[in-house]
Parts: structure tokens; C-alpha cells; sequence
């Protein structure tokens, strides 16, 4: 939706029909670009502007001076975005996949989105210590994309791992690189 010159989305909303009064509609909104939420309340009937967003898978292809070039994973056509429009691009190795959506009217880019949880191999960390898993110590990793994450002592160089985008932890081991 368009709102206050921007772009929304509705992540939740509530119809309130007071007993006096007329009704309302509380509602969480968050900002297609800039991710911020806030909550807003519009009054029963009043209109707000649609918009039709469309998400399209790309492939990272590379980063350079210019940004970020992906690959439109249908058509093969290429879009270089700028690089703080990529947020948590550390996570997303050459050749990963991300959603980018589109403003269906202007065709222009809004928003990178890159999937909560991924999986990385592990290509630098401290040996782990067999047995030492009881005290839930971490340790640095840095990971195929880049990315530097604390994992757990057991893990070791070419492990794989699933880490969450989002909080930017470890979540589990995938495979063992013994």
C-alpha cells in the first residue's frame, strides 16, 4: 500500500467497533525499504492507495565498485544494486539466491531479501577440542561468503552449518567435514 509517500505492507491488523464511536482499524506497518515498523490507526472506511509489488528470484553474480550485480534467475537479464541497498549481503555466497522486489508500476527495485536461515560451509575456525561440548563456550567462524559468525567448539573447517540471517547465530550443523 501507499502511504505517507511510501511504500507499506500490512503485517497485522485488528477491526475495533468501540461501543461508542465509530470503528477503527489498529494496524502494524512496515516500510518496503527501509524495514521499520510502526503502528498506525486508520478510521473504518477511510481508503488507502494499493500497490502491487512483485518478487523476482535473482542470483548474486559478484560485487564490485559499482555494487552488487545479480542475475534475473528467469529472463538472465542482469541489475547491479547499490550495495547498502543488500542488507546482510554477507550471508549470501556468489552464485546464492535472493528475492528482489519490484514496484510493478515504475519497475524499479526496492528491497533485497535474503532467506532468514542459510546454510555455509565453515572455511576458517580454531580446531575443536573433543569432549569439550558441555560448557557452551563459542568460538569465531568465518564462513564461504564471508560472513563471521560464533559457533560452538565442536565445529570444525569445512563443516556445514545453517545460520539465521536475521539474529546472525549459528543454528545447527548440517554435515560433519570428518
Amino acid at each position: 500500500m501507499i502511504w505517507n509517500n511510501d511504500l507499506w505492507t500490512i503485517i497485522d491488523f485488528q477491526h475495533v467497533k468501540p461501543g461508542k464511536g465509530g470503528a477503527f482499524v489498529r494496524s502494524k506497518l512496515r516500510n518496503v525499504r527501509s524495514s521499520k515498523v510502526v503502528d498506525n490507526t486508520f478510521r473504518a472506511g477511510e481508503r488507502i492507495e494499493t500497490a502491487r509489488i512483485e518478487r523476482r528470484p535473482h542470483q548474486l553474480i559478484y560485487q564490485d565498485d559499482l555494487g552488487v550485480h545479480f542475475m534475473d534467475a528467469e529472463t538472465y537479464e542482469q541489475i547491479t544494486l547499490p550495495k547498502e541497498m543488500v542488507y546482510r549481503r554477507e550471508f549470501v555466497k556468489d552464485g546464492g539466491l535472493v528475492d528482489i522486489l519490484f514496484h510493478a508500476e515504475t519497475e524499479k527495485a526496492l528491497t533485497v531479501e535474503i532467506a532468514t536461515n542459510v546454510e555455509l560451509a565453515v572455511t576458517n575456525t580454531e580446531p575443536g577440542i573433543k569432549g569439550d561440548t558441555a560448557t557452551g563456550a563459542t568460538k569465531p567462524a568465518t564462513m564461504e561468503s564471508g560472513a563471521i559468525v560464533q559457533v560452538p567448539l565442536f565445529i570444525n573447517e569445512g563443516d556445514v552449518i545453517r545460520v539465521n540471517t536475521d539474529t546472525r547465530t549459528y543454528v545447527t550443523r548440517i554435515s560433519s567435514a570428518a
